[in-house]
């Protein structure tokens, strides 16, 4: 890391602040589904990488992976038994889920979750940029979407990178509709459907690894992201770190990290009436 370090500041120019790297080497945080201390999990964490320095990640840096390596049965064996009895009760109900050119429905998915859980969001364009121009050079982006009776009701968007794929966008909305016969639709489980139907996806497509992408640092059950962990906590329970380094190219650096930090709360005070961040 020196190396890189002299390289960066050889070319840097004089409005050059600070460098974020995130590698993509994960740290084990646990195995199990409960967080006994945050403290000691984050111990293992190199405070620096050379002259880089732990900084704040700009993407999420507590995830669940999932190993593909194993074969399908050895797979759905290993789902919780909530998630292996929702998704064969999906598969009776006749949902379907599968790779998709349907970004409409992906957008109805996305924007509707959006607004129900007050996130934030990129302008519609740069979605379909990178679904546009993410495919290529070992790389490539797509959508998954689970429906039933053919209308979305879950689905993502991934990008994959070598041998993972990241899950980075999506959710899921309720079906509606009137239904066909009775007095209300039941519950078709079609996030879980979408889950699996993407695990076995990029499995089928040679990925070794299923990245959920993100969920909260701290397990806490009194914060919204902890629903969004314990769906993804039935597919897997093996939590990893990503931490980022930063490497400082001008005095102003603390300054800036700081006022970042500042807006970013702010931000989120406006959008969701508390400074915490979601995940």
């Amino acid at each position: 890391m020196p190396e890189v370090a002299k390289a960066i500041k050889k070319i840097a120019r004089r409005t050059d602040i600070h460098v974020k790297i995130e590698p993509s080497v994960p740290i084990l945080a646990g195995t199990e589904a409960t967080q006994t201390d945050l403290d000691e999990e984050q111990s293992v964490i190199p405070a620096a990488l050379g002259p880089f320095k732990r900084g704040v990640a700009e993407q999420p840096e507590h995830t669940i992976l999932a190993d593909l390596s194993a074969s399908e049965d050895e797979l759905f064996n290993g789902l919780h038994k909530m998630a292996r009895r929702n998704v064969r009760g999906s598969q009776r109900m006749g949902v379907e889920a599968g790779r998709d050119d349907d970004f409409e429905g992906f957008w109805d998915i996305f924007t509707a979750t959006n607004e129900r859980a007050q996130l934030g969001s990129f302008p519609r364009a740069y979605y379909e940029t990178l679904l546009r121009e993410a495919n290529g050079d070992g790389s490539e982006a797509y959508i998954v979407l689970s429906r039933h009776e053919g209308r979305p009701l879950a689905g993502g968007m991934f990008l994959a990178i070598g041998d993972s794929t990241c899950y980075l966008y999506g959710g899921s909305i309720r079906d509606d509709r009137p239904p066909l016969e009775g007095q209300k639709r039941k519950d078709t489980k079609a996030p879980d459907a979408f889950y699996w139907e993407s695990m076995r996806d990029a499995k089928a497509h040679g990925y070794t690894t299923f990245d959920f992408w993100g969920i909260p640092r701290l397990l806490d059950e009194s914060k919204h992201s902890y629903g969004v962990f314990k769906m993804k906590l039935k597919f897997s329970t093996k939590r990893y770190w990503y931490p980022a380094y930063d490497l400082a190219l001008s005095p102003v650096s603390p300054v800036l990290q700081k006022a970042l930090k500042v807006r970013k709360q702010y931000v989120n005070y406006r959008s969701r009436g508390t400074t915490d961040d979601i995940l």
